[in-house]
């Protein structure tokens, strides 16, 4: 696993991003990554690097008007990101064709998927909703997040759902109520007593419960491997520590 940084632009937004993708000859999935407020894809290059090892390329773009260097820092900016990631997902498919770049060939660009974290979380939401649906998406993981552009629409799209039941960031009811309305494929892994996002890294049973499940359903919806799919409760399911629930 290895990583390459770009800086793509869009109406005049530039966007650096930082793609990680495996050394290993094939061509993979690519997984849009999306990060919180004042975070980075440097932030986030643990659980990053965990879906990349995997068998994914994983696309992250530091957003900006929300990334940790931003000035000025402009938290309502969240609502210009869909669009923002959605440019950077065809940017970086354009890459798999380019003669000489470290991803030619390397991108199955008819696999597409996304995730994020808090407001990645409602950006990835904002993906999969009203006028900023990217419809390239086959999945999408939303973590500590919450609804962004109104309801889902296009395609059946699986979506898995991770929050932290004590989350005093992004209240859990905002995550399960998205959940309840969508009427897609979906799973939701409840963190008991979890917070916001300290489940993202490190070995405890819930940040492995995390990484097991978060790859598990992108093995699945993006590589149609029954094998994960069937993993999955099981993977989600530690007691006193997270559950699981949903038809996936």
């Amino acid at each position: 696993m290895t990583s390459v940084s770009y800086t793509f632009s869009r109406d005049g937004r530039k966007l650096r991003t930082v793609v990680w993708y495996p050394k290993v000859a094939g061509r993979y999935p690519l997984v849009l990554w999306s990060h919180g407020l004042h975070g980075s894809p440097e932030v986030y290059a643990e659980i990053i690097q965990k879906i990349a090892v995997a068998g994914f390329v994983v696309a992250a773009p530091a957003y900006p008007g929300t990334n940790d260097k931003a000035n000025p820092f402009d938290g309502n900016d969240v609502a210009n990101q869909p669009a923002d990631a959605s440019a950077v997902i065809s940017e970086v498919l354009k890459l798999d064709a380019q003669a000489g770049s470290p991803l030619a060939g390397k991108i199955d660009t008819a696999r597409v998927g996304a995730a994020g974290h808090s407001a990645g979380g409602y950006t990835t939401a904002g993906l999969l909703s009203g006028k900023t649906r990217d419809a390239r998406l086959k999945g999408a993981v939303i973590v500590s997040g919450g609804a962004l552009g109104g309801k889902f629409s296009g395609a059946s799209t699986p979506v898995l759902f991770v929050h932290g039941d004590a989350d005093a960031t992004v209240a859990y009811s905002n995550g399960k109520s998205l959940y309840d309305s969508c009427v897609w494929p979906k799973g939701f892994l409840t963190l008991l007593g979890g917070d916001h996002s300290a489940a993202l890294t490190g070995k405890t049973p819930a940040a492995t419960a995390v990484s097991k499940t978060v790859l598990d359903f992108l093995r699945y919806s993006l590589y149609g491997d029954t094998a994960a799919k069937s993993r999955l409760r099981g993977e989600a399911t530690v007691s006193g520590v997270a559950k699981y629930e949903g038809n996936l």
